[in-house]
């Protein structure tokens, strides 16, 4: 059966359920692969393996995601993982302080820190799934390609029974088993440097006063992230090796310097303020293994990295930022900070230390 699922993830068809089933937990066991990956091994994306699980071990959950979604505080302290092609941000901890304007929520809890979109949310599932390590439970959420937006794991000390009772009230009432997904919208054509106003996008960013402006100007301006950064004073950006992630981290950790680390994907982005101590690689995995935060950075897939230095009310925001070779973001790093504070010395003073590259040998 493999070869008659073997295509890619674009398709809009679905595979019937029953076929996927059983390709699925033959790929799954025989490579010992996790979730994620014997879908992609199969072909599909990673919501429609699950989905086709619907009525076993997996429930279909009503797609009112704001309301569902601000039951989370409800489940106690969780494990929270949002990821990319990239990279993978994982947090231990309760969710708190949830709230949305439209389409767009919060979480300011301490330890689980997010920005939630939710127009780009399409299907919601919760798992209880049998493990070599005991029965785990979750909830997943994906977008209309069926590709992961957001992930809460129950630990032993979640709270059970609020789980079930979530579940219980937001599962749909028809459980059918199988994902329809939505061919990936085509990417934007990046509009030719000739056709940009770079002495206006320059003087737009000199004139910032908050962080939150630069996704405005990038839209007034018509421009792609990289291309903006690429077109920015040097002053305000430039660009450092690929591999600075691993500097980063590793003085962050040996001088206990706290920080932020950001990953996201359309769906949401998921924030880790605070020291990072134990930092391993382990093939192309760089890891941050520490209780209550783990991350996991693919470095072969980090193709441009740069510092970027945004004017604020509050003197100059300094960020790392990552991106893959389709210039999407992997991960953005800033000194630890508050709204009304100014950087740390020692943030700015770290990305300061990162030898700049010239904007030739950035995009080679």
């Amino acid at each position: 059966m493999l070869n008659s699922l073997a295509t890619t993830t674009s398709r809009t068809t679905p595979v019937a359920p029953h076929l996927l089933r059983e390709d699925f937990l033959r790929v799954k066991n025989e490579r010992k692969l996790r979730n994620r990956e014997a879908a992609q091994a199969l072909g599909v994306s990673e919501g429609e393996a699950l989905a086709a699980f619907v009525g076993e071990h997996v429930v279909r959950l009503e797609p009112r995601f704001v309301d569902l979604f601000e039951e989370m505080p409800t489940l106690g302290a969780v494990m929270a993982l949002t990821r990319n092609e990239a990279a993978v941000h994982e947090k231990d901890g309760p969710f708190e302080e949830m709230s949305h304007d439209g389409p767009i929520g919060l979480a300011l809890g301490h330890a689980i820190d997010l920005r939630i979109f939710y127009r780009n949310w399409s299907s919601g599932f919760a798992v209880r799934e049998a493990t070599e390590h005991g029965a785990m439970k979750s909830l997943q959420f994906f977008d209309a390609q069926g590709h992961a937006v957001h992930k809460i794991f129950l630990r032993d000390h979640s709270n059970h029974a609020a789980f079930d009772a979530v579940v219980e009230r937001w599962r749909m009432r028809d459980q059918i088993a199988g994902l329809e997904v939505a061919a990936a919208p085509e990417p934007a054509a990046a509009r030719p440097d000739s056709a940009i106003d770079v002495a206006g996008w320059r003087s737009a960013w000199a004139a910032m006063t908050d962080t939150h402006q630069f996704f405005g100007m990038l839209r007034k301006f018509g421009l792609a992230r990289t291309q903006a950064l690429r077109l920015a004073a040097h002053e305000f950006a430039y660009p450092v090796a690929p591999d600075s992630l691993k500097r980063v981290l590793e003085s962050a950790a040996a001088t206990q310097l706290p920080i932020m680390v950001f990953v996201g994907n359309h769906g949401m982005i998921q924030i880790h303020t605070g020291p990072v101590r134990t930092i391993r690689s382990m093939g192309p995995w760089l890891n941050v293994l520490d209780p209550g935060f783990n991350l996991h950075v693919r470095e072969d897939r980090i193709a441009q990295a740069w510092i970027v230095r945004k004017p604020t009310s509050d003197g100059i925001v300094t960020s790392l930022e990552l991106f893959d070779a389709q210039g999407e973001n992997v991960a953005m790093l800033f000194g630890a900070r508050k709204p009304g504070a100014v950087e740390l010395d020692g943030w700015r003073a770290l990305t300061a230390s990162l030898p700049a590259l010239d904007r030739g040998e950035a995009l080679a």
